[in-house]
């Protein structure tokens, strides 16, 4: 298996680094009506899988940069 390594300059304040307003939102209710009706489109479960790959992202990114004490500048 190989490996990349990536160098990115990253915010200072990672607290406030998340997700926006809009597309949390929208997930949500993707993720309702997925409750609800038992079943997506097959563009909303893209659209859903987007979605949570981003919070993935985001969540595993600012992890990171907090274990890197990043947040204590």
């Amino acid at each position: 298996m190989s490996g990349v390594t990536v160098e990115l300059e990253l915010p200072q304040d990672w607290k406030r680094f998340q997700m926006p307003v809009a597309l949390k939102a929208r997930l949500n209710s993707l993720l309702d009506e997925q409750d609800k009706t038992g079943k997506l489109s097959k563009a909303k479960r893209w659209e859903a899988q987007a979605l949570t790959e981003l919070v993935d992202l985001l969540s595993l990114m600012k992890l990171r940069a907090e274990r890197a004490g990043l947040n204590n500048r």
